[in-house]
């Protein structure tokens, strides 16, 4: 099953709390499954990035003639190739539908479970639930194994690691990968090592930075 799934489809598994049905980091969640997407792409040589630095960070460009067959990567395959454009504008460009179709593959895969509710009766809500969970309990293993035990990952798990490390979830994370500063810098090398974990945790911060400037200047006024 591991080699079914993409590496977005691991991460939103690894941050979905089984207990509370919640998805760490939702603020930003977008920004953190863009990049996942673009990670993919660049494993599979489908996209590239050059020397040039913008605003929006480094430029990101499509490999002519190679195209992938999961769909849901090449729909953003096909937005990387309209044009030339940095990493952070393709974060969201990417993520920002991603939400519901990967948990809709998930769903579909039998890893997680959705139901609709009645709210007091009368509000019918869509409640998403853990179902098999153990292609879930694999990537966490590996995931662990890198992080606390100080293995050397595959590609497929360093980016995941990286990634959550990147979106600022990894703590919440502390019940099967137990937080402590050995497990924050080894996150964070491997984060290094890809672009687009780096780029995620740039646009992680400066959104977060820009929600806090927003609370004070409200505060304040």
């Amino acid at each position: 099953m591991r080699n079914d799934t993409l590496i977005v489809e691991d991460l939103l598994l690894m941050m979905f709390d089984d207990r509370s049905g919640t998805i760490a980091g939702e603020g930003t969640l977008f920004y953190t499954l863009g990049g996942a997407v673009l990670v993919e792409l660049g494993l599979g040589g489908y996209v590239e990035v050059d020397g040039k630095q913008g605003l929006a960070g480094a430029k990101v460009h499509a490999v002519t003639g190679k195209q992938p067959s999961d769909p849901l990567l090449r729909t953003a395959h096909e937005k990387v190739a309209e044009r030339e454009r940095g990493v952070q504008s393709l974060l969201i460009t990417i993520g920002g539908d991603l939400r519901k179709p990967v948990l809709e593959r998930l769903v579909e895969r039998g890893m997680l479970r959705q139901e609709s509710r009645r709210t007091l009766g009368v509000f019918r809500t869509t409640a998403t639930t853990a179902a098999d969970t153990s292609h879930k309990e694999a990537v966490t293993a590996r995931v662990r194994a890198a992080l606390v035990d100080g293995e050397e990952p595959d590609d497929r798990t360093a980016a995941v690691a990286g990634l959550l490390s990147a979106s600022g979830t990894l703590p919440t994370l502390h019940r099967t990968i137990p937080w402590s500063g050995k497990v924050y810098r080894r996150a964070k090398e491997l984060e290094q090592r890809s672009w687009g974990a780096a780029a995620v945790n740039a646009a992680v911060l400066r959104t977060v930075a820009a929600v806090s400037t927003s609370v004070v200047v409200t505060a304040t006024t």
